[in-house]
């Protein structure tokens, strides 16, 4: 179910991007925000790297889009280039199977990681914890795109 409503979240995020190209995706929102919908393609794929391949499988996976020098990299950076936003999907993309893969394979919800701000979590909470992110932003998204060219509810 978890995974159901993280699934229906991410498809939601594409939804929001679909037919649009990297000027309307690097669109920002208001000044003094660098939110764009490329920029949250971007951060979300640096959100899905941090949790499923650092915290939960341990590996070494430093964010693709930001840093602890930059950490609104993911935001402030986000250019309109078809290479820039070419990148940007296939990142999120890669982030996306590599999480899916991992639930998948994941024993049981109690799988557990370490995380530096939270100490030992979860995989149930990590999938609750991404939903969150991923409605809270698809808002973001929503405003976003009715911006760019009036569509909504899609």
């Amino acid at each position: 179910m978890l995974a159901g409503f993280l699934a229906a979240q991410r498809a939601t995020l594409e939804l929001k991007c679909a037919g649009l190209e990297g000027a309307d995706l690097a669109l920002r929102s208001v000044e003094p925000s660098t939110l764009s919908l490329l920029g949250l393609v971007r951060h979300l794929a640096d959100v899905e790297r941090r949790w499923f391949r650092r915290v939960l499988a341990g590996e070494e996976a430093p964010a693709l889009f930001s840093s602890e020098a930059d950490p609104d990299g993911d935001f402030d950076r986000a250019q309109a280039g078809p290479a820039a936003v070419a990148q940007a999907w296939q990142a999120w993309r890669s982030e996306v199977a590599f999480a899916e893969a991992f639930v998948a394979d994941a024993p049981h919800l109690d799988v557990e990681g370490e995380d530096a701000w939270r100490g030992r979590v979860s995989l149930r909470w990590v999938l609750i914890h991404l939903v969150e992110e991923y409605a809270r932003h698809n808002g973001h998204a929503d405003l976003l795109r009715e911006r760019i060219d009036g569509a909504v509810g899609i």
